[in-house]
């Protein structure tokens, strides 16, 4: 079965936006993006890879699933299908349906559509492409959280996770460091998987 990936980048102080939801702060530049083009040329945005004169395949994942607030800027600046080379799955129970093929609207338990998704015939893994309150429902479904952890601190914003659902803080959740990459440029990849049954 197929995993379902939190990739996203990252603050030290474990925010992925400022508090208004820009990210101008993150590093943008340098050998990281290098490993991001070279890596995982499918997560970056569709403009950002006709900029780059990026066509590769996807090499990871070939489905993504995000939240409104993460499709909104795209929305914004007229970008429709920000990743029209990847099945894009937006959970939102106000956005209407979309009129393109590659970005599907879904207003239904984000769990239970996470669970077909890892359920079809599939090389290739599903991306979280973001915000911190779908992750934050998904989080019992995620087996691998991918950080650009950026040599940056907000001090306040969105954060990594958020329980999305009612007042209570979802319970703790041990996932085991499988690896980090430090870049010159001050951005350190680091990956944690969750453990296997019998190893939490």
């Amino acid at each position: 079965m197929r995993k379902l990936v939190y990739y996203i980048a990252v603050t030290l102080d474990g925010f992925i936006a400022a508090p208004d939801g820009t990210y101008d702060s993150f590093v943008m530049e340098g050998d990281h993006l290098e490993a991001i083009k070279t890596e995982l040329p499918e997560t970056l945005p569709v403009h950002v890879r006709a900029a780059f004169g990026l066509d590769a395949p996807p090499a990871r994942f070939d489905t993504l699933v995000m939240g409104r607030e993460t499709l909104q800027p795209a929305l914004d600046v007229g970008i429709a299908s920000p990743y029209p080379h990847l099945r894009q799955y937006v959970l939102s129970r106000t956005l209407a349906p979309s009129d393109d093929p590659t970005l599907t609207v879904v207003n239904e338990d984000p769990i239970g559509l996470v669970r077909s998704l890892k359920a079809e015939e599939s090389e290739l893994d599903i991306w979280i492409c973001g915000g911190g309150n779908l992750a934050g429902q998904l989080l019992p479904e995620i087996d691998e959280l991918f950080l650009k952890v950026n040599p940056v601190v907000f001090g306040r914003g969105i954060g990594l996770f958020s329980s999305g659902i009612g007042p209570d803080p979802f319970p703790a959740q041990l996932f085991e460091h499988l690896e980090s990459r430090q870049f010159d440029s001050g951005v350190r990849f680091t990956r944690f998987i969750r453990p296997e049954p019998g190893r939490e």
